[in-house]
């Protein structure tokens, strides 16, 4: 199974984002098989009881298997907006090469989720198997390892309540596609995701050559390749996780 992952070489020191459910466990497990320095960051946002108790599991876990521990404490209100607040909140506190035990399945959720934003390529490429090493697995290869190694992954109840828009596309819509299509739509929208991430890097490649304060090239330059010059220099400049969006992007380059 580590043969499908996508992890830097043996003995690299590596921060693994570890919640305790069967994704980040079993990334952890493929981190420490795959001979790295690996250090398991829990992040607890105290929105559960069991929080705390969570992240006592997961430091027991990971001190049995040799890898190191860090538990970051933070919190997040109850109110609208409620997994862009904690994942904003995790982001903060998490190493900037932290990485995710996101599957192929999450992969595809979030392609979804862009597409109903009204994305574009480089939102669509989603996410990079350079921080996201097991997109080459599906979310039942880590429950079926979790179950091999005799662990037990912790189950958070939010992950299928309907209050959230990825559960429902998680357990409506994707069943859905599949009985439309007639067949499993991840690998399509992962496919889709590789595509558009090849798309988003040719254009990022050629907007680094503008020099987004020059108003004169800017207005001179196709305007898709004006729009990425300026987002990526907001990004750099704001240290943002993401660019402005389209309608911001073009009230800038009006002005």
């Amino acid at each position: 199974m580590v043969a499908r992952c996508h992890f830097p070489p043996s003995g690299s020191a590596v921060s693994c984002a570890v919640s305790g459910g069967a994704d980040s466990t079993a990334l952890l497990a493929l981190a420490v098989a795959a001979s790295l320095d690996v250090t398991a960051v829990h992040v607890d946002h105290g929105l559960r009881e069991t929080s705390r108790a969570d992240g006592e599991v997961v430091a027991e876990i990971a001190t049995a298997w040799g890898a190191g521990t860090l538990t970051h404490r933070v919190v997040v209100a109850e109110g609208p907006n409620l997994e862009a607040r904690a994942r904003e909140a995790r982001r903060r506190v998490l190493p900037q090469d932290t990485l995710y035990g996101h599957t192929a399945d999450d992969l595809a959720e979030t392609v979804l989720l862009r597409i109903l934003r009204g994305t574009g390529p480089s939102g669509l490429a989603a996410m990079s198997p350079q921080t996201h090493p097991l997109l080459g697995l599906r979310r039942a290869d880590t429950v079926a390892l979790c179950e091999h190694l005799g662990v037990e992954p912790l189950e958070d109840p939010t992950n299928t309540s309907p209050r959230f828009t990825r559960n429902r596309v998680r357990h409506e819509v994707i069943p859905l596609l599949d009985d439309v299509a007639g067949r499993d739509v991840v690998p399509l929208l992962c496919r889709l995701a590789e595509l558009a991430g090849e798309d988003a890097d040719l254009i990022a490649d050629a907007a680094s050559m503008l020099d987004p304060t020059d108003a004169t090239a800017l207005s001179a330059a196709p305007p898709a390749l004006a729009s990425a010059a300026f987002r990526g220099w907001w990004q750099r400049r704001t240290a943002s996780a993401y660019p402005p969006g389209r309608e911001a992007t073009a009230r800038v380059l009006r002005v």
